[in-house]
């Protein structure tokens, strides 16, 4: 497809758009390099990837891939024997990882709702979970190597973080003497060159021995390293060297396992490049609320309520159109601003995207056509000073589509003929029309000129079109009409802007009587199609209105018979039950009065008989009934305020009113507190009320004595998340920002347990377990809002 015409029709920006729905540099790759195929068994396959994205994107959302990037260059300096640092080694972790999620979220959805394209390209994804732990076994988050990475990497470490504690302690005691303070710049231990080093006055160079590693920019400040620690810093250079010789040891045992993997690993970035450019059409399809068009390759278009998708969609007036049935060329004409040129480039663009794969903003049922190519010559008129420059630009354009054309194609034309005199121009514009229709090709021009109108209606296969105006408003409608040829509304607008109506008469003189006629006919024709849009547009709606009904009906009626399958079958499951419990009893009783009988002889006193027969009588099978309210509640209203204890009869509970709304109280019962309708609880216990003694108000600050931490170590649960909750409300009301929980490490039940708490505490506005140095996972740290 020319690239030309692609901008023109601006195809590009669709391609833009659709590139920042991409979640991977890989899909964003495939969206740029995507471009309308004249295959139709190609494009078929590539709207059912985008229609099975569509559906998976609806049913479960975005697919997940977070941490998939494009580690091309990284996987050939594996193959080549390079070596890779611990970033380009976590992204590659991270890739696999991503693969292996995206693997499961495709498949998973086909098991419940078959997508087979995408689970075929799904399947093809590579699972190495081994080298993915590899990797993440030994760099962070952070792609940082962990001391578990090697035991050597371990030892290394606690012997460096060791001697830095010396050399700092050795440092502190100097700084703070009191003979050495006055010779230093500043009290303050630095480092220059991974050495440490205090800063020392000029003029005291002479008192301290060591080296200097620098100096201040005013040459004031000297940065000595003092004998004292020389060695110390000389070993701590030491074991830096060990680590890093250590590090480049882990990090090449990494890359050469990565490299095992490499050509499983390009093959995966293919694939996930091909399913997030397939999310991302769907997700631009949701965006422009666009429908799966059906695809033809003999030339037939079809389009309902069609959009163009770079207009917004609120301003957007949607256009109706059929081309390739019974008529292969459209002419529409009508005046400047009437929207022709937008439904030309509207046709045009809506074809590419259907060509590339995309769903189009139409109606459902909308068709289009797999064209080898699209030609178009779209230039939009805004001046009427058009000379020979532009004029021969258009018919150069022209030329070249008159050459490359098929009868395959479809060609666009916009102000044909336009730029030159009228006269000639005109019978240009009948000649090329002429040529494109005997070749065959689908056509869409517009023009300006009236000669056209003719032509088109005396030729079988070429239907006239025009823009709706609205002559009551003088504006156009932007309305694409076809099958009526726009009429000139010059008299009607100028009569209706006031110019005397002699005038008008005298104009209408001017024209010739057949000119009239056929202005008479487009009259008419438009006042018929008005008439019959009208019954059309009511028959539609009320054919809506009875789907909708027809529809609704047969779901009540499912719903009902659902409804009444379910509790027939619950009563004859419950009917079971009950006669199966009443059978068992039944000959428990019967037993009973076997042994009674055999214990006592034939004589068995009639008062057991009678306890027999009530034992009997109880066991048959009695309905539930529903509970009621108590006499005191359904009698009396009920008052209910803060403090009351009451009873809520859906949990058969007794707790406490904590607050009173307008239609339900917030109870706490135990740790938990509900809001409960007024309807559900029944006044057990009013509240004592004192009478206030004096007005007094509570005003908490820092100066209170507030603990910043809470040991919760050896307490349950159901303890700690009472312990928690006062502990978070006296931290809040004492202004704190943050606080300590110490839970300890354990079996982790209580740190579960404490940060689910959290997670729905409306006081909280984040938290984490602890640093290094600040009681790591036995901890967790509260920041309040």
């Amino acid at each position: 497809m020319d690239g030309k015409i692609l901008k023109t029709l601006e195809y590009f920006k669709i391609i833009d758009r659709l590139t920042a729905h991409t979640a991977t540099p890989l899909g964003a790759a495939a969206a740029e390099a995507l471009r309308p195929s004249p295959d139709l068994e190609d494009v078929k396959r590539m709207l059912q990837a985008t229609d099975e994205s569509y559906k998976a994107d609806r049913l479960k959302g975005a697919a997940p891939f977070g941490g998939v990037t494009d580690i091309t260059a990284s996987l050939q300096r594996s193959r080549i024997g390079g070596m890779l640092n611990a970033a380009e080694l976590l992204d590659i972790a991270l890739t696999v990882r991503g693969a292996r999620r995206v693997k499961r979220h495709v498949v998973t959805l086909h098991d419940q709702d078959p997508i087979p394209l995408l689970n075929t390209l799904a399947e093809q994804l590579s699972e190495h979970k081994s080298l993915e732990d590899a990797i993440l076994d030994c760099i962070d988050e952070q792609a940082a190597v962990m001391d578990k990475a090697s035991t050597e990497l371990a030892a290394i470490r606690r012997e460096l973080r060791s001697g830095e504690s010396r050399v700092r302690e050795k440092l502190e005691q100097m700084i703070r003497s009191s003979s050495v303070q006055k010779m230093l710049q500043d009290a303050i231990i630095t480092i220059r060159g991974d050495r440490y080093v205090i800063p020392v006055k000029q003029e005291y160079r002479g008192n301290f021995g060591g080296i200097v590693h620098d100096q201040s920019g005013s040459g004031a400040t000297l940065f000595i390293e003092p004998e004292a620690i020389v060695q110390m810093n000389n070993r701590l250079r030491e074991l830096r060297l060990s680590e890093e010789r250590e590090i480049e040891k882990i990090l090449r045992r990494l890359t050469a396992l990565t490299a095992e993997y490499e050509s499983d690993l390009r093959a995966d970035l293919d694939v996930l490049g091909q399913l997030d450019f397939a999310f991302a059409k769907a997700r631009l399809a949701h965006e422009m609320k666009a429908s799966l068009p059906r695809m033809n390759d003999r030339g037939f278009i079809k389009l309902k309520k069609g959009r163009h998708p770079l207009l917004a969609q609120d301003a957007v007036v949607p256009l109706d159109v059929e081309l390739g049935n019974q008529y292969s060329a459209i002419i529409v004409t009508g005046p400047n601003t009437g929207g022709k040129t937008v439904s030309l480039k509207t046709i045009g663009l809506l074809s590419l995207m259907a060509m590339s794969g995309m769903f189009v903003p139409a109606e459902d049922g909308s068709q289009l056509c797999v064209f080898d190519a699209i030609y178009a010559d779209i230039g939009d008129e805004q001046s009427i000073e058009q000379n020979l420059s532009t004029f021969s630009s258009h018919l150069t354009n022209i030329i070249r589509i008159l050459k490359s054309m098929t009868p395959k194609s479809l060609v666009l034309l916009d102000e044909l003929g336009a730029g030159t005199d009228p006269a000639e121009g005109s019978a240009l514009a009948i000649a090329i029309l002429e040529h494109i229709h005997k070749l065959g090709s689908r056509l869409v021009a517009t023009t300006h000129y009236s000669e056209l109108k003719a032509y088109a209606y005396n030729r079988k296969g070429i239907i006239n079109a025009s823009m709706e105006f609205d002559v009551q408003t003088l504006s156009p409608t932007y309305r694409l009409l076809v099958g009526v040829p726009g009429r000139s509304n010059a008299f009607a607008i100028a009569e209706r802007l006031g110019l005397s109506r002699s005038i008008i008469e005298h104009a209408r003189g001017e024209v010739s009587e057949e000119d009239m006629r056929v202005e008479n006919m487009i009259a008419s024709l438009e006042e018929d199609r008005l008439g019959a849009e009208t019954e059309r547009q009511s028959a539609e709606r009320l054919r809506e209105e009875m789907e909708k009904l027809k529809a609704r009906h047969a779901a009540e009626l499912k719903k009902f018979e659902e409804q009444r399958d379910r509790m027939m079958a619950k009563a004859e499951e419950q009917a079971h039950e009950a006669v199966a419990k009443a059978k068992r009893e039944a000959e428990q009783i019967i037993a009973d009065l076997r042994k009674l009988a055999l214990e006592e002889g034939a004589s068995v006193k009639e008062h057991k008989l009678i306890e027999a027969r009530r034992r009997l009588e109880e066991a048959a099978p009695k309905a539930d009934k529903p509970k009621k309210p108590s006499a005191a509640r359904a009698d009396k209203p009920q008052k209910i305020e803060p403090g009351d204890e009451v009873r809520v009869y859906s949990l058969g509970q007794k707790g406490h009113v904590v607050d009173i709304g307008a239609s339900e109280a917030t109870v706490q019962l135990g740790i938990l507190k509900m809001k409960v309708s007024f309807d559900d609880l029944e006044l057990v216990k009013a509240a004592v009320k004192e009478q206030p003694k004096q007005a007094a108000s509570l005003k908490r600050s820092r100066d209170d004595s507030v603990r910043t931490e809470l040991d919760l170590r050896g307490s349950n649960l159901e303890e700690a998340l009472l312990e928690v909750d006062r502990f978070l409300d006296d931290a809040f009301l004492s202004n704190m920002g943050q606080v300590y929980i110490i839970h300890g490490k354990g079996t982790g039940v209580l740190r579960s347990g404490i940060q689910d708490y959290l997670r729905r505490h409306r006081l909280i506005k984040s938290f984490r377990l602890g640093n290094y140095g600040e009681g790591g996972d036995g901890v967790t740290v509260v920041e309040l809002s």
